[in-house]
């Protein structure tokens, strides 16, 4: 029991120091402006891996993307490899020149974000469907634009602190 508490206090640090950062140096000069992007239609392909490293879910995500104002609204349909599917509609505002906040069905509390030069930061907690049930889990998301057209999102998963695993998803502008 002892070794047990000890791995999983190891893996939440390790967890926590190999995360990004919006003040990391940048990669390139392009400034993200999530407006832009999130305008239309968008396909991403994704995956979920456990933090000990296996890849247990992939899937595929259509996104309709609309801008009002200062509010942007996202559906996005999920298709897992299993068949099965999901629907969730984020609705998100912009506070500053550079700060979001936003909601969704299952988001517990309000969804916070952050752009800075090529990069997004979003950080909330909701309660996931399972096939055989539901979860409460927080995530930390970096996303990165590549290209006028394309993104990475780097998504670190954990409960109360535990790291559970990583999801990673390119997004594609049509």
């Amino acid at each position: 029991m002892k070794l047990i508490a000890y791995l999983i206090t190891v893996l939440s640090l390790v967890g926590c120091s190999i995360a990004p950062s919006l003040s990391d140096p940048k990669l390139s000069d392009q400034e993200l402006n999530l407006e832009e992007f999130f305008d239309g239609t968008i396909t991403a392909y994704g995956q979920f891996q456990k933090v000990v490293g296996n890849v247990s879910r992939r899937f595929t995500v259509g996104i309709k993307a609309e801008v009002t104002g200062k509010t942007l609204t996202l559906v996005e349909d999920f298709w897992y490899t299993n068949g099965t599917t999901e629907q969730r509609i984020w609705t998100l505002n912009k506070v500053e020149s550079n700060k979001w906040i936003g909601a969704a069905d299952g988001v517990v509390g309000t969804a916070r974000g952050e752009e800075s030069g090529d990069m997004f930061y979003w950080n909330y907690t909701i309660d996931l469907p399972l096939p055989d049930g539901e979860i409460r889990v927080t995530f930390d998301d970096y996303m990165w634009l590549l290209a006028d057209d394309r993104m990475l999102n780097k998504a670190y998963m954990s409960k109360l602190g535990v790291p559970l695993g990583e999801v990673t998803i390119m997004f594609e502008k049509q």
